[in-house]
């Protein structure tokens, strides 16, 4: 019977123009435009079926959703402050790709971005105007929406795109594995993660972040159909919203058609910028003291309360308070997490797990908190003092709150466009880097498929957004984003403990999960001059090709021919400086040993250096060997032909005995 991963490596390689999984592509696709057709047709039975489907969530999962984002969460911290918060995300001597300000500017737009300028007055001036529990439009009401808002932008969201971001980092840039939500899987199931279960997972991924896409667009078209109505009188409707859906992905395809470094990483930027202009703009013209200390007291009143509202389900008095905005929100953000976790990690190689997760889990928080603050709490004391009727505005037309608290502040035409600048630019942004994470996940972790592929997702991202506004508008974007989390929270609870064996079998120096009866694998024997000498010298890269090609070559030849000689139809591929042999076993799976010629960074003793003085930076180079069993790459530079067949037969009998392969 065929070997499963032959049968994958074979459709990609005869997919060169296309390069996708076939199974996750298709099949995703296909649930996708059978999704929009449906919706589209049939639009007055969509709206009902949503209202259903969300009812029968929020009544029976609304406990599930809690307890595992709570869960999360904690996992998340854990982490942060665990001993496994040194390691790095790709090996040892790797740095990061991007400076603290792009990294940060571009995990957040691709994170939030749409739903803080959405929400950022519309969700504390509605708990306020209609809270939960107690009376509305008072002193205890503004103290308790901002506390409410916190809960929902504040460490859970975050927590849950840090722990998909670092999973896929550790297990694509420190093991080796394909940069896909499957990965982390290996330490549970092994090569299966090539098979059935395998191509599940990537599924749900994908359809859970196509909705989450979907829905930050949908928002995103609201809020910019409320900015062109009070700046130039267009009119608000559906029609004027699908135009504009149709409008900004143009723009967005060709965002993608530039690609991440020019087309995501400039908008991104350009993003924070404008962001912080408008937010600077609003803290200083508003109620500057008060905006500050309500900043501080805002973080002291969510830390005081997390737990309890962390846990708070309404158990005895039942309220659709909860389903309506928390369990929205946790579906909303565990929907996007396969989004904002794969495109993170993609710009996070090379940071340890610690500086990640502290970078990931606080940074955007405490800048989301005094987002939420400035526009918020300005809101609310423009809304307490008469000024403007900001609460009866949100009651009615929520996107067309943010804009009345902009009329009320000096310069609100030039503020209102410059908000309006910012969403279309953020839909942009969420709908080029949703498209080329969705291709990711859909090509087997292909960090760079072609560009008709992210086109695609792009354009489908944007058609099921007007699919979903036709079929109820905001209602169906929250059912819609609810129900495609479900399955994925449950992938996401194994991909975390996937994670956490990994992790564990590093620390105790273990890479595969062997039994006591298993071999030990014996460290090839080299001479300490030979140690010496590799250790001190640097190597240029010409030292290392021949390195390749003189030794490394020939001892993977002698062993392919011995293989093929017993039977096995082993092959060596030689690639862009990387030797590569494969042993194929059936449904037992494929064996695989790579050496590849890797650079670093010479030695240096300058205290702070910029990336663009990294590249100028004279580099050495090492030949980094590495199997298919998920083990961190090691040095062999120096090995001899001997010695470089030993440590090969060492890895491949621990793959024999993990399969029990005879």
């Amino acid at each position: 019977m065929a070997d499963p991963v032959l049968k994958e490596a074979a459709a990609l390689e005869d997919s060169a123009r296309i390069k996708v999984n076939p199974p996750v592509f298709f099949v995703s696709a296909g649930l996708i435009l059978a999704f929009a057709v449906l919706g589209a047709t049939f639009a007055e039975q969509a709206a009902v079926l949503f209202a259903r489907i969300q009812a029968i969530i929020i009544e029976d999962f609304g406990w599930f959703y809690v307890a595992a984002v709570a869960g999360f969460l904690v996992f998340a911290v854990y982490l942060m402050l665990s001993r496994h918060g040194t390691v790095k995300l790709g090996p040892d001597e790797s740095e990061p790709e991007y400076s603290y300000l792009s990294w940060f500017a571009m995990l957040f737009s691709a994170g939030m971005g749409i739903g803080l300028v959405f929400f950022g007055v519309a969700e504390p001036i509605q708990h306020y105007a209609a809270p939960p529990v107690g009376e509305g439009r008072t002193i205890e009401a503004a103290r308790q929406a901002m506390v409410l808002t916190f809960l929902h932008w504040g460490l859970h969201p975050w927590a849950v795109y840090a722990l998909v971001g670092l999973s896929l980092a550790y297990f694509s840039f420190r093991r080796g594995l394909p940069l896909a939500l499957r990965s982390p899987l290996y330490p549970l199931i092994g090569q299966r993660i090539y098979g059935p279960i395998g191509h599940t997972i990537d599924i749900f991924a994908v359809i859970g972040t196509m909705f989450g896409v979907a829905t930050s667009l949908g928002v995103g078209v609201l809020q910019v159909n409320a900015g062109f109505a009070y700046l130039f009188g267009l009119e608000t409707s559906t029609t004027v919203q699908l135009v504009l859906i149709a409008a900004i992905t143009f723009v967005a395809t060709l965002s993608v058609m530039m690609g991440l470094d020019k087309g995501v990483k400039r908008l991104s930027e350009l993003n924070i910028v404008v962001a912080i202009l408008l937010l600077g703009f609003v803290l200083f013209v508003g109620p500057t003291i008060f905006l500050l200390h309500a900043y501080l007291q805002n973080i002291g009143g969510y830390l005081n309360s997390l737990i309890d509202r962390t846990f708070r389900l309404y158990a005895y008095e039942p309220n659709p308070w909860l389903g309506d905005w928390t369990l929205f929100y946790w579906g909303w953000w565990i929907a996007w997490s396969p989004f904002v976790g794969m495109f993170i990690a993609r710009i996070s190689r090379g940071r340890t797990i610690r500086e990640f997760m502290s970078g990931v889990l606080l940074v955007p928080v405490l800048f989301s908190f005094l987002w939420m603050t400035v526009f918020g709490n300005t809101a609310i004391a423009l809304d307490l003092s008469g000024a403007a009727p900001i609460a009866a505005t949100a009651l009615e037309n929520l996107p067309v709150a943010l804009f009345v608290t902009l009329d009320a502040l000096p310069l609100g035409t030039i503020t209102s466009f410059l908000a309006t600048l910012l969403v279309i630019t953020f839909f942009v942004t969420s709908a080029d880097s949703g498209a080329l994470v969705i291709d990711m996940i859909t090509s087997s972790g292909a960090e760079n498929p072609p560009v008709w592929q992210r086109v695609f997702w792009a354009v489908s991202a944007g058609g099921l957004a007007a699919v979903l506004l036709l079929a109820g508008g905001l209602e169906a974007l929250q059912t819609a984003v609810i129900a495609s989390a479900l399955p994925f929270t449950v992938a996401l609870i194994f991909i975390c403990y996937g994670l956490f064996r990994a992790l564990q079998m590093e620390a105790e120096g273990s890479t595969v999960d062997l039994s006591a009866a298993a071999p030990a694998a014996a460290i090839p024997e080299l001479s300490w001059q030979q140690r010496l000498g590799s250790i001190m010298q640097h190597f240029r890269q010409d030292d290392i090709a021949a390195f390749l090609s003189g030794t490394a070559r020939p001892a993977l030849e002698a062993v392919s021919a011995e293989m093929q000689e017993s039977g096995f139809p082993s092959h060596l591929v030689e690639k862009d400086d990387c030797l590569d042999l494969r042993i194929p076993h059936g449904e037992r799976g494929e064996f695989s040993y790579t050496i590849r010629s890797r650079s670093f960074l010479m030695p240096s003793f300058v205290w702070l250096e910029t990336p663009k003085a990294n590249e100028r930076q004279p580099r050495h180079y090492r030949a980094m060997a590495q199997s298919s069993e998920g083990d961190l790459p090691h040095d062999v530079t120096g090995f001899t032909r001997e010695q470089l067949i030993n440590d090969l037969l060492n890895r491949y009998a621990r793959f024999r005995h993990a399969r029990r392969i005879a």
